[in-house]
């Protein structure tokens, strides 16, 4: 599972990928602290935002591989 943000007039920046085999992989200016990613199974993913702020201000998406 891939979670993205778009934020206002700009492109797609990868947040975190995560899997039910391996630690959540966090990309560089994202950390769990902020971005808090469970995945219970194969099916089901949840993003928390901790603490929202004006520059959270964004489109969130979800992204599922099959392999």
């Amino acid at each position: 599972m891939f979670w993205y943000q778009q934020p206002p007039r700009t492109g797609l920046k990868l947040i975190v990928s995560s899997s039910t085999w391996s630690h959540n992989s966090y990309e560089d200016g994202y950390s769990e602290a902020k971005f808090e990613v469970t995945r219970q199974n194969t099916d089901y993913s949840l993003m928390t935002i901790k603490n929202v702020t004006p520059q959270d201000e964004a489109t969130y998406f979800c992204a599922a591989s099959g392999h």
